[in-house]
C-alpha cells in the first residue's frame, strides 16, 4: 500500500490520546481510530460548515467507513487527524481521513492509519436523504484536492 502523506490532506485537528484508548496490548485500539475519524469530520462540519448538531434540520450520518493501520500509537501520544474530500455529490461526501503521529521529524508526515468515511446528509426528523446545505457544501469544496495533486 502506498504511504499517505500530510500534504494529501487539507484540514487537521490535534487530538490527545486518552488512557482508555490503549488496549491490553499497549497501543491505541483499532476501534478508537474510527472515533478520531468521526471527530475530525464533525469538527470540520461544525466549525467550518456551520452545522448545529442540536438544531440543524439537516444532519450527516455515517454509512460507510474503512481504516488501514500502518503503525501503532499509544497513550500519551498526541496525533493529528486529517481530512480531505475524495468525492462530493448532491447528498453525500466521501472523506479521505488519516491519523498522523505528532512525533516531529520525517515520520510525522506519514500516516499511521488512513481510510475513508462516508456521510449521507438527511432530514433530521424523517432520516431521508436530502441535498447538502449550501454553506456545508461550500466548506466541503475547500477540502477537494486539485486534479494535479496526490493521491
Amino acid at each position: 500500500m502506498a504511504e499517505h502523506h500530510a500534504r494529501d490532506y487539507r484540514y487537521f485537528l490535534p487530538i490527545t490520546t486518552r488512557w482508555m484508548d490503549n488496549d491490553v496490548y499497549g497501543h491505541v485500539n483499532n476501534v478508537t481510530y474510527y472515533s478520531y475519524f468521526d471527530t475530525v469530520a464533525n469538527h470540520f462540519l461544525i466549525s467550518e460548515g456551520g452545522l448545529d448538531i442540536h438544531t440543524s434540520p439537516v444532519i450527516a450520518l455515517v454509512v460507510e467507513s474503512t481504516c488501514s493501520y500502518r503503525a501503532p500509537i499509544a497513550y500519551p501520544d498526541t496525533v493529528r487527524a486529517a481530512l480531505r474530500v475524495d468525492r462530493l455529490s448532491q447528498r453525500s461526501v466521501t472523506y479521505g481521513v488519516a491519523i498522523f503521529a505528532d512525533t516531529g521529524g520525517d515520520t510525522a508526515d506519514v500516516a499511521v492509519a488512513h481510510g475513508q468515511f462516508v456521510h449521507v446528509f438527511v432530514d433530521r426528523d424523517r432520516r431521508s436523504a436530502v441535498a447538502i446545505p449550501d454553506r456545508i457544501r461550500d466548506a466541503l469544496a475547500t477540502l477537494v484536492l486539485d486534479r494535479g495533486e496526490s493521491p
